[in-house]
């Protein structure tokens, strides 16, 4: 499989006809391919999720990371719009599913596009992944320690997110978490918990967590990267991929 690609910046209608910021690579070939939404952290837009972006487009996927945090602004840096978004609590949840939903018609309308869909995101991103896949029909959603799912945030938490567990009726795929054993947002007890929902439930899922890992073990710019838990990580990504999305 050729890994040649374009990457580069584009334009997409978000929630409510907002015009969005997002960072699209894609393949050369014409062999058809699923798309993979890609939503970034809490920190925002920034190049470890164009990094994401590059590496699902490598893999043979179309992949595209919204801007959500465009609205702060044209011509602002990252750094600055995120800081806006965090001070009024983050993003809100009708306005996530809108803008996902536009990233995700906008995968489709490529060539070769085959019309399977998928979500990723880390941190605040895995809580919107799950979000998503609960509100839209998508084919396979990824939750990479996903905070404030099954409960609501300490009273001095800077984000207005709150539980969205009663969603887990909706949701409409396979879903793969990945969890770290230390991490405190999700704590154990809490993937636990989405766990024992979701079977319940009889939703598709399969979880796995990593003895001495803690949050963004993903993140290979920060302390907290865990080499050994993100290769494994990344190959169960591709692996539960290339089962629903058909790459």
């Amino acid at each position: 499989m050729s890994d040649a690609m374009w990457a580069g910046t584009v334009s997409i209608t978000g929630h409510g006809e907002d015009e969005l910021e997002a960072y699209l690579a894609r393949p050369l070939s014409d062999a058809p391919r699923g798309g993979v939404v890609v939503i970034h952290h809490m920190p925002g837009y920034d190049p470890g999720t164009k990094e994401f972006v590059r590496t699902f487009a490598a893999h043979g996927y179309a992949a595209i990371a919204p801007n959500l945090y465009s609205r702060e602004g044209a011509g602002v840096s990252p750094d600055d719009q995120a800081a806006a978004a965090r001070a009024k609590g983050g993003v809100p949840d009708e306005q996530l599913v809108g803008d996902v939903a536009g990233a995700a018609a906008h995968l489709n309308s490529l060539d070769h596009a085959s019309g399977r869909i998928g979500v990723i995101g880390h941190c605040s991103g895995g809580r919107h992944a799950f979000l998503a896949a609960c509100e839209l029909d998508l084919d396979a959603a990824v939750d990479c320690y996903g905070a404030f799912v099954v409960s609501d945030p300490p009273e001095d938490y800077p984000t207005s997110a709150r539980s969205i567990l009663s969603k887990a009726p909706g949701l409409s795929c396979p879903l793969l978490g990945l969890f770290g054993e230390e991490d405190r947002f999700p704590a154990p007890d809490e993937v636990a918990a989405l766990d024992a929902e979701l079977t319940r439930l009889g939703k598709e899922h399969e979880f796995h967590s990593y003895p001495g890992a803690g949050h963004a073990f993903f993140a290979v710019e920060r302390p907290a990267f865990r080499p050994a838990a993100a290769k494994d990580g990344w190959e169960k990504i591709f692996a539960f991929l290339g089962r629903h999305l058909g790459a």
